[in-house]
């Protein structure tokens, strides 16, 4: 596994993102299948995307306030 995708959950856990949003991105990241279809949210669909593309910096729309 790569530091970035150590790196990245990291800094999203400690930034309190949503852990909908973490759990996609995770997913995505190593080319998971999607969840179920009743079973996906917005955060979940932003950070599947995101984890596919291996983006680090889209967490931020998604930090829990």
């Amino acid at each position: 596994m790569s530091n970035l995708y150590h790196e990245t959950l990291t800094k999203m856990e400690k930034t309190g993102v949503d852990k909908e949003y973490v759990n996609g991105w995770a997913c995505g990241y190593f080319h998971n299948p999607k969840r179920e279809e009743q079973r996906v949210n917005d955060a979940y669909e932003a950070g599947y995307n995101d984890g596919v593309a291996q983006k680090t910096d889209g967490f931020k729309a998604w930090v829990k306030k």
